[in-house]
């Protein structure tokens, strides 16, 4: 009672320091924007770009003058504290206000130390990892001038067409959604007004990951019970943690482009979520709804600001429309009067109004270039993500000894292990993969190298492929002569490492992809070793979900490393000599082929589902060709050790709605080594007043055990753990019964009932 008492007490005091902290904003602000002119408001609802990295067609000249003018509210892909404070100087000591602007970047998977791609973080399914190297991009990215990144994106996706499936978190709501909290809170922290944190801005609201087709920037039509179930999931708990602004989508959402949702953006996000922060467009987001069909630039402004957007990012639709608009009756001064506020609130929270200069420290910038320790988290990160997928005969982890072969057109390019929106990175640093077993390995095994193919020997996909300056670094001699110095090496090793998959730019944005078989080159590259003899290791690069068939029947070995970032190299190495012990686990379902695509464990029955345990049963939901199951399901991930599970004991088969239910499992480490082990819980409701899927995530735990040892693990469910968007779009739990699932993936599971009383 005591201690509750207290707890109330801090509350009450936080609290009442929140309300005096508003009151001096709100004051602060309400004097400033009587200040401001008609034209000086606009100016801050304008974020033009600048620097040499851009996507899209805009452009935006004479940003000083506009600056100086107050036409400018903030400025992104800056790079360097020296320039950014004298841009910075530029609004703060000749505009006439002198309001500071924002400074904004891409700090998607790190700043100059690089991690992981996103969704190489998310299948190490560990939230304070995660934290960490958000908290370690803020770190870095603070000390040279950036005080805000368009991060986290955490945009749901089932399909690995589309190519920024490699910046989300794959294809659950639950895990996005415990992602989404960890990144804000590393960026964020608990002050923003300290120089070290950065302000984090959640993408792209909303659906932006369930685009037709695969196809970038292409329509989503989607039920809002889905919405709400499923893709809303990861945004509401970003805006739950207090994330301070939200990026729009470029595809529409009910027919209407998200930029221009006014459901979207003030009823759901504002209204029902609580949102506070600031709303900011994608690049020319505004602009391209004319092409959407939804008229001039004039009218598109005008709809984007009436849906509640705050900032209009490169297309200066706000800038060169709204004063037209306003004249014209069509918008109103309040709703500028509101997006201005927004942006001035953001610029407080961060203390710019205090110093505007306290990102632009240059010692603090010296400090943070690269340090040993920051490498030394960013390796541990990239051993954390990688994911075995498969392992004949023990062949992982390997000796270090004997003559090795690292063979691949991505052994040797440390470019491409930084992955997609690696904007901010130095590219001298990375290590290679080559690098990398050389180091760890030293003296103790002699490694060999040779190219063996082309990433591609489609010369207009380089160029595509080659559009952010990250060449693919062909090899112009004869691809047989290519072939036959890595099939020379190969005859003198003891065991070969293919390193194949995936350039860096091959996945992200504006890279979808048809066709996710590993390119014909590699594909010849790999059956030649296999037809030497030699133990082959398949070590993998990539983006997103590939289709690897017939490499899973043929190769004894995969270990998918994703895009690790700064270390790969050398956390490859770590993992194949068995320094770490995988732990990895998918976080997106991988397709036997592209047909079969969208594929993903939390599907919904049909009417006539496959019996289980069938291949292929007429008049059934079902293939011809190929059955249901995928390659490799969401969950999966295998350990040089083995796990063995016990049955599930719950504390009791019946609960009421107040009560708690305990579900224990016992979880043995029979193998031969020390290991982690991502213990998944999943959920299947199975009558309810909406269709529910097959089973859903609710819950995970990681945890390491030494060979031999055997843990107890819980988990404590309550009713909120059981509630769903019904079909009036109420979040209920209905009574009946319900079946828990406990495993190492999705599919691997051991299975318990109770029932929730009425």
């Amino acid at each position: 009672m005591k201690r509750s008492l207290v707890m109330l007490c801090v509350f009450c005091v936080l609290s009442g320091y929140a309300q005096q902290a508003d009151i001096r904003m709100n004051a602060f602000i309400n004097q400033l924007m009587g200040r401001m002119t008609l034209d000086e408001k606009i100016g801050q609802l304008n974020l033009p770009a600048a620097g040499d990295i851009t996507t899209g067609q805009a452009s935006s000249a004479g940003i000083a003058q506009k600056i100086e003018q107050g036409k400018v509210g903030g400025l992104f892909n800056i790079k360097g504290v020296e320039k950014i404070r004298e841009v910075q100087k530029l609004a703060v000591e000749k505009s006439r206000l002198k309001i500071p602007l924002l400074f904004g970047m891409d700090v998607i998977h790190g700043y100059e130390t690089v991690f992981p791609i996103p969704l190489g973080l998310s299948a190490s399914w560990d939230m304070a990892l995660i934290e960490r190297s958000a908290r370690i991009a803020a770190e870095e990215s603070s000390a040279n001038g950036i005080c805000w990144t368009f991060s986290p994106m955490v945009d749901l996706t089932r399909d690995p067409r589309w190519g920024r499936i490699a910046e989300g978190s794959g294809e659950d709501p639950y895990l996005g959604a415990q992602i989404a909290k960890a990144m804000v809170k590393g960026y964020q922290g608990n002050d923003l007004k300290k120089n070290n944190t950065i302000m984090s801005c959640v993408k792209h609201f909303a659906l932006y990951g369930a685009s037709e087709a695969g196809r970038d920037y292409n329509t989503v039509d989607m039920s809002r019970i889905r919405m709400y179930n499923e893709y809303f999931l990861p945004y509401k708990a970003a805006v739950d943690a207090g994330v301070g602004s939200v990026m729009t989508a470029f595809n529409e959402v009910d027919g209407i482009p998200a930029s221009a949702n006014k459901w979207l953006m003030t009823e759901v996000l504002k209204n029902q979520w609580g949102f506070k922060g600031f709303i900011v467009t994608d690049y020319t987001a505004i602009n391209e709804m004319t092409a959407h069909g939804l008229g001039d630039l004039q009218t598109v402004s005008g709809l984007s600001l009436k849906a509640g957007i705050d900032m209009d990012m490169v297309g200066e639709g706000f800038l060169t429309t709204l004063k037209s608009s306003l004249s014209q009756g069509k918008i109103t001064l309040k709703q500028i009067d509101a997006a201005c506020r927004k942006v001035l609130e953001a610029k407080y929270k961060l203390g710019l109004f205090d110093d505007p200069y306290r990102y632009c420290d240059p010692q603090r910038a010296k400090a943070f270039q690269s340090t040993n320790t920051y490498r030394r988290e960013a390796r541990n990160t990239a051993a954390e993500s990688m994911v075995l997928l498969k392992n004949s005969s023990g062949l992982l982890p390997i000796k270090k000894s004997g003559t090795i072969a690292v063979i691949g057109p991505l052994a040797n390019s440390k470019e491409n292990m930084l992955g997609t929106w690696a904007v901010s990175a130095d590219y001298s640093t990375p290590v290679s993969l080559l690098t990398g077993l050389q180091q760890v390995a030293g003296s103790d095994a002699k490694i060999l190298y040779a190219k063996g193919s082309n990433l591609s020997e489609d010369s207009l996909f380089e160029q595509r492929v080659s559009v952010f300056g990250k060449p693919l670094e062909m090899d112009r001699r004869p691809e047989e002569e290519i072939l036959n110095e890595a099939l020379a090496i190969a005859q003198q090793s003891d065991i070969i490492i293919a390193a194949l998959g995936e350039a860096a730019e091959m996945s992200g944005e504006s890279s979808s992809r048809t066709n996710l078989d590993l390119p014909q080159s590699q594909k010849r590259l790999l059956e030649a070793l296999l037809k030497t003899g030699k133990p082959v290791v398949l070590v993998l690069f990539t983006g997103r979900p590939l289709t690897l068939t017939w490499e899973n029947k043929n190769v004894p070995a995969i270990l998918n490393a994703w895009h690790g970032g700064t270390e790969t190299g050398n956390a490859v190495a770590d993992v194949l000599f068995g320094t770490v012990n995988p732990s990895g686990k998918l976080s997106s379902t991988w397709p036997q082929n592209v047909g079969q695509i969208p594929l993903y464990y939390n599907h919904k029955n049909t009417g006539r589902p496959l019996p289980e345990g069938k291949w292929f049963q007429k008049f059934t939901s079902n293939y011809l060709d190929v059955t249901n199951e995928p390659l490799f399901p969401f969950g999966f991930g295998l350990s040089y050790t083995r796990f063995q599970y016990s049955d599930i004991v719950l504390n009791q088969s019946a609960v009421s709605r107040s009560e708690k239910l305990t579900a224990t499992i016992t979880i043995t480490n029979i193998g031969d080594h020390d290991g982690k082990e991502v213990v998944q819980l999943y959920l299947n409701d199975p009558v309810a007043s909406i269709t529910q899927p097959v089973k859903k995530l609710i819950g995970f735990q990681k945890i390491f055990l030494k060979k031999g040892e055997s843990r107890e693990i819980q988990f404590v469910l309550t009713v909120a753990d059981l509630k769903f968007y019904n079909s009036d779009l109420k979040y209920e739990a209905e009574a009946g019964d319900f079946n828990l699932y406990i495993g190492t993936n999705s599919k691997d599971v051991k299975s318990a009932s109770f029932v929730l009383k009425k």
